[in-house]
């Protein structure tokens, strides 16, 4: 590197002569190479001793750079030029110092009279001032330190709750489960005890469905004893007791409808023939059970003579038969005669005889009674024989 040249000389001196560079020490052996520049100075370099050295100082530009250099830059290096030995009145000693981490520019630094050169070392890094750091200088009063111990113990407490939580989380799920479940069960219970006890379940309507020959004002006139009863403590064998005084009603069915209505869905009996009575005649269903009676022989009903009357095996077996006719064959049925369960016969309105014999396959045999009507009506012949279908015979 060349060397900037140095200030002017003073006034009333002559211009000495120039002392040669050295070359620059590292920054771990500055003090190594001070000595051993004392001593090469105290030997071989004796005849410059009288000779003064001018200060050594650097461009403004390399003053700059190095003010801006980062704190990542390398340590500092350090060159060191003296001239002259120790005691050399008005000599001068130069101090180059490259700035680096921790160190800073230093200017020319006239040497004084002395025992030897003196050299100044790199200055400490300055102490950097943040916030924490003065909050740290600033001293602790008693309501700081009070404050801050109220923190800690809440930041204790946080922790320990948050750590109780970690550790019974399954347990609590267990419990939440458990608390579910009891509440769901309980929640039961009081919907039934307020459905069973409240009066707002109480019965108020009665509705009546499915009658004909019955009136429904009856049957539900019947049901009145139920009337403000709770849905749920209806008495059904009571229920059942008063329906049962209608012969017309074959079944029911009772329906509650929450919160006040009781629906009672009747099924009424069929009738399906007459027979005699001491009275003339009884219109009576499938059971045996008397609908209606009278003097007069019901129209539209055929006539049931069988022995033993409603209660024997022939009834059973005639009744069969009837309710396996087609439509259009019952209605011009007469008569159904029947000694036994195996010698059913039939009278059609146009006086054709009809022999059954029993109730066995009587689907099959009305299909072929009709099939021979067709090919040979009523009047043409006096008898269909079906009580072998698979081969029929007509007279």
């Amino acid at each position: 590197m060349k060397r900037p040249a140095g200030p002017a000389a003073r006034p009333g001196r002559p211009t000495p002569p120039r002392a040669p560079e050295r070359p620059a020490q590292p920054v771990g052996g500055s003090g190594r190479g001070a000595d051993d520049q004392s001593g090469r100075s105290g030997s071989g370099g004796r005849a410059e001793a009288d000779a003064p050295t001018e200060p050594i100082e650097l461009p403004k530009s390399a003053r700059k750079a190095a003010s801006t250099s980062t704190s990542t830059a390398e340590p500092t290096s350090t060159a060191t030029a003296t001239a002259g030995p120790t005691g050399t009145p008005g000599g001068l000693a130069a101090r180059l110092t490259l700035p680096g981490r921790g160190a800073k520019p230093v200017a020319d630094t006239p040497t004084g009279s002395g025992s030897g050169a003196t050299t100044s070392e790199p200055d400490a890094p300055a102490a950097e001032h943040t916030p924490t750091t003065a909050a740290a200088d600033t001293p602790l009063t008693a309501r700081a330190a009070r404050g801050r111990l109220r923190a800690a113990r809440r930041a204790r407490k946080q922790y320990e709750r948050n750590e109780v939580r970690r550790f019974t989380s399954r347990s609590r799920h267990r419990r939440n489960l458990w608390l579910a479940a009891a509440g769901t069960v309980i929640a039961l219970v009081a919907f039934v005890l307020v459905g069973v006890f409240s009066p707002l379940m109480a019965l108020r309507t009665i509705e009546i469905t499915g009658t004909s020959r019955i009136p429904a004002a009856d049957v539900a006139q019947a049901l009145d004893g139920q009337l403000g009863t709770p849905l749920p403590l209806l008495d059904l064998a009571e229920v059942k007791a008063q329906l049962s005084e209608f012969s017309l009603i074959r079944s029911y069915v009772t329906e509650s409808r929450p919160p006040d209505t009781l629906v009672v869905r009747i099924v009424e009996r069929e009738p399906v023939g007459a027979i005699v009575s001491a009275a003339g005649f009884d219109l009576v269903d499938a059971a045996g059970v008397v609908i209606q009676g009278g003097p007069d022989r019901p129209e539209g009903y055929p006539l049931i003579d069988t022995a033993g009357g409603a209660s024997g095996t022939g009834f059973q077996a005639g009744v069969a038969v009837v309710g396996a006719l087609p439509e259009g064959i019952r209605a011009q049925l007469d008569t159904v005669t029947a000694a036994t369960k195996d010698d059913v016969a039939l009278t059609l309105a146009g006086g054709a005889r009809v022999v059954w014999g029993n109730a066995e396959r009587s689907e099959y045999k009305a299909l072929v009674l009709a099939a021979l009507i067709v090919s040979h009506p009523v009047g043409s012949v006096t008898e269909y024989d079906v009580s072998s279908p698979d081969s029929a015979v007509v007279r």
